[in-house]
C-alpha cells in the first residue's frame, strides 16, 4: 500500500505541493456502473438529484481512508477525479438513468424544474481497516423533499460496507465502485417507493 499522509496536514497546506519531486500523480474515477434498464411502466414525475452535503474531510479529492482508529489519512500520490459527493450524486444519477423507470432525471447543476428533488448528507466515504481488512464505507442520510414547496417528504439513512480485494489503492477503488453501485440501487428503491407515496397524496 502507498504511505498515507495525515489528511488534517493536506488541508493545511492547500494549494502547495504536497507531492515528492518527480512521483507521479495518479488519477481515479469511479468504475464503471452495473446498473441494469428495468422492465417495468415509467413514473409520471421529475427528479432532481443534488450534491449531497459533506464535511470538508469528504469533500475532496482526496481519497479518505482510517488506517486506524477515528485517524483519518489519505492515500500518498492518488487522487479522485472530482469531489466525493459529486462522484457519489452522478453514481445514482446513472443509476437512475439506466434503471429507466423515472425518465426525466437531473442534477442540480442543471437547475430544471422538476416534482421531486433527492438530497441529503454525507457521513462517510472512505476506506477504513477491520480487522487486519480493507473496506470502503459510504454512509448516505438522503432526504425526499417536494421540489416547489421544498417540504420533506421521507428521510433514510443508507449505509454499506464492501470488503476490498486488497490494501492497494486500485483495488480500493474498485470496492468504492462497488459500494456505490449498491447503495444507489438502494437509494433508487426508495426514491421510486416514497414517490409513488406522494404521487398518489397529490
Amino acid at each position: 500500500m502507498k504511505p498515507l499522509i495525515p489528511l488534517a496536514v493536506l488541508l493545511l497546506l492547500g494549494a502547495c505541493s504536497i507531492l515528492p519531486q518527480g512521483e507521479t500523480l495518479t488519477v481515479y474515477q469511479l468504475p464503471a456502473s452495473q446498473g441494469a434498464r428495468a422492465q417495468a411502466a415509467p413514473v409520471d414525475w421529475a427528479l432532481q438529484v443534488n450534491r449531497p452535503l459533506a464535511p470538508p474531510l469528504l469533500d475532496s479529492t482526496r481519497i479518505a481512508v482510517l488506517p486506524e482508529g477515528d485517524r483519518i489519512s489519505a492515500y500518498q500520490g492518488v487522487r479522485w477525479d472530482d469531489r466525493g459527493p459529486l462522484l457519489l450524486r452522478d453514481r445514482m444519477i446513472e443509476a437512475f438513468r439506466a434503471d429507466g423507470r423515472i425518465p426525466a432525471v437531473s442534477s442540480d447543476d442543471s437547475q430544471l424544474v422538476t416534482d421531486l428533488v433527492l438530497a441529503g448528507d454525507l457521513r462517510a466515504f472512505q476506506s477504513e481497516y477491520q480487522g487486519g481488512r480493507v473496506e470502503v464505507h459510504i454512509l448516505l442520510e438522503a432526504r425526499l423533499e417536494h421540489s416547489a414547496s421544498r417540504r420533506m417528504l421521507a428521510s433514510r439513512r443508507f449505509e454499506v460496507r464492501e470488503a476490498a480485494s486488497g490494501a492497494a489503492p486500485d483495488q480500493v477503488v474498485r470496492a468504492f465502485g462497488l459500494a456505490a453501485d449498491r447503495l444507489s440501487a438502494e437509494v433508487l428503491d426508495w426514491t421510486l417507493a416514497r414517490g409513488a407515496q406522494a404521487a398518489a397524496r397529490n
